[in-house]
């Protein structure tokens, strides 16, 4: 009983987290943008470090993460035209070197650096409170309710490129707001996980968006039970324990496939 207590709100968290980064990860895999999330969420990882640093509090502590994450926002947006003169990953692996090291640089000069930047890329999941539980929902909800209205201008820009630009730089602010909290909560490594693992095993096993969807939901909120349930019993940190229970599962369920001959891979 002490357990179930203690891991509700993390586990919530977790679903939350599921919820909506597995759709944006059908979103960033059709892109084949992998690796996008990684460079955006250092960019914000550049806003929490300048946080720390002036040693800011409350809503003022929000104001720098929001400003990188709209300047990365910005910049991937015109992903596709960048595509047109150089390799498109390797431009984004630039921009994800670049921010990893301005972060560095700036908590190298904190007291606390050290300590942030661990907390930057593994997060406090196993902490999650009820009003932080309650502004991800309301966050995620918004950001929830924009992609379902506007469902097939975002699939028509990620799946075929057509579409105004307008649209495109909407996606990355949208997907770039999610990652501001989902950082905060869950830390860099857990949420790129979390975006791409669960996303990648639904499409190993089912061919449509939906069942995607729906395998990608279950298969992270399996994970995300078995990893903070080992995490308590055996006293481990969170996030690498979720992290190494999903990836089980996509090896898994792609050494099955592979045994079978079959292929639903897109």
């Amino acid at each position: 009983m002490e357990a179930l207590f203690f891991l509700f709100y993390p586990f919530a968290a977790c679903v939350l987290l599921i919820l909506i980064h597995v759709y944006f990860g059908m979103h960033i895999l059709e892109r084949g943008l992998i690796f996008v999330d990684l460079s955006l969420a250092q960019f914000i990882g550049i806003g929490i470090a300048c946080s720390v640093f002036f040693g800011v509090e409350g809503i003022t502590k929000q104001i720098y993460p929001a400003v990188f994450a709209a300047l990365g926002a910005f910049i991937l947006s015109f992903s596709r035209r960048i595509a047109r003169h150089t390799n498109i990953e390797a431009f984004i692996g630039v921009l994800y070197v670049f921010s990893l090291s301005a972060g560095v640089l700036i908590l190298d000069r904190s007291p606390h650096g050290t300590e942030a930047l661990k907390t930057l890329l593994n997060g406090n999941i196993i902490w999650t409170g009820p009003k932080e539980l309650l502004s991800t929902l309301v966050l995620y909800a918004f950001v929830g309710a924009l992609h379902i209205i506007f469902r097939t201008k975002f699939w028509n820009l990620s799946a075929y490129g057509k579409g105004a630009y307008g649209w495109e730089l909407l996606f990355f602010l949208s997907f770039a707001a999610v990652l501001i909290k989902s950082i905060q909560i869950a830390g860099i490594l857990q949420v790129f996980a979390f975006l791409i693992v669960p996303a990648l095993t639904g499409r190993i096993i089912a061919a449509r968006n939906v069942s995607v969807l729906v395998w990608g939901w279950t298969l992270g909120g399996l994970s995300s039970l078995l990893g903070l349930s080992a995490s308590y019993r055996w006293d481990l940190p969170a996030a690498p324990v979720i992290i190494a229970s999903m990836s089980i599962f996509y090896l898994t369920t792609l050494f099955c496939k592979a045994r079978t001959g079959q292929s639903t891979a897109r």
